[in-house]
């Protein structure tokens, strides 16, 4: 199991020895990860480009590695993201996993970018096709739905390549994953459905073997259980613009005792790659609760084993 956090405010500041201070005690506190979202403009402007924020962090310490989950890749023309993990992989080479969505969840963040809502996932679809090819150094020549390229290189290829795992859920996320994806990335999703679309993937598959199995979850943290629902809430509500009823079957909160438990669930599901996006009362107490998170969740691993 691997567990990594969420903590892209508190790192995106222009104060480059506090963002080097709170990545060493996140390597520090034995987290396995740093996990960058992505968007053009979230609900009325927010968001932050994710492989921009993953080559600061990557950037900024030598041990930890950045989960982008995930990538707008569809809203980005193939051969500049094809040029932007070459790049990277020149600066940090095989620390980098590059999670890709269709997003939607504000459909004026897609029609803003020049992409008709409809076709996003089309679109996508190509986008990933065409960073498969252009991920090999060889040149390709492609004319598609939404892409035309002529003899186009992306030199040096990165090496090893940047492994692309597919977020989302439903039959397109399987289909993908099954297709083109190294991996799944999972969120707001019950351990049911994580364990049934990870038994769809592998039974989908012809000739590959996807293994990166990660999940994101929202985490409230605080003493009192209706304190950190209550956190938690507020912050999704904020960022969503949705009830929190809606999020409350699939997100955790509590003590880390009471996270863990709510998270183990997931692991015998076969998730390995955990990342917690956590709310709490400061930074500080997130980091350490996500720590004695993994800690616990570990201890229950080897009882298991």
């Amino acid at each position: 199991m691997k567990l990594g956090i969420s903590i892209q405010e508190a790192l995106l500041t222009a104060d480059p020895v506090g963002r080097r201070h709170l990545l060493g005690r996140v390597a520090e506190a034995g987290l396995d990860h740093v996990t960058f979202g992505d968007h053009l403009s979230f609900h009325g402007g927010i968001g932050f480009d994710g492989l921009v924020s993953a080559t600061a962090a990557l950037c900024a310490e030598d041990t930890l590695d950045v989960l982008v989950g995930v990538y707008l890749a569809g809203l980005r023309h193939p051969v500049a993201t094809a040029r932007m993990l070459s790049t990277i992989s020149q600066l940090a080479p095989g620390r980098l996993v590059l999670g890709v969505g269709a997003g939607g969840e504000d459909r004026s963040e897609i029609s803003n970018a020049g992409v008709d809502p409809k076709t996003r996932g089309r679109r996508l679809d190509e986008t990933l096709e065409v960073l498969r090819r252009l991920a090999t150094g060889e040149s390709v020549d492609h004319r598609g739905e939404f892409f035309t390229l002529s003899e186009a290189r992306i030199l040096p290829a990165p090496v090893p390549r940047v492994p692309i795992v597919i977020g989302g859920s439903g039959d397109a996320a399987v289909r993908r994953t099954a297709a083109i994806g190294d991996g799944w990335l999972g969120i707001f999703c019950s351990p049911r459905r994580y364990q049934d679309t990870v038994r769809r993937i592998r039974a989908a598959v012809d000739g590959r073997s996807p293994s990166w199995f990660g999940l994101s979850m929202w985490c409230g943290f605080a003493s009192d259980g209706g304190r950190a629902r209550e956190l938690l809430g507020a912050r999704m509500e904020s960022l969503y613009r949705l009830p929190a009823a809606k999020f409350e079957h699939v997100t955790a909160a509590g003590t880390p005792e009471a996270v863990a438990e709510q998270l183990a669930p997931y692991l015998a599901a076969g998730a390995v790659h955990l990342t917690l996006v956590p709310v709490a009362a400061s930074v500080d107490e997130a980091l350490e609760a996500a720590a004695e998170v993994r800690r616990l969740l570990l201890a229950t691993s080897v009882t298991a084993g």
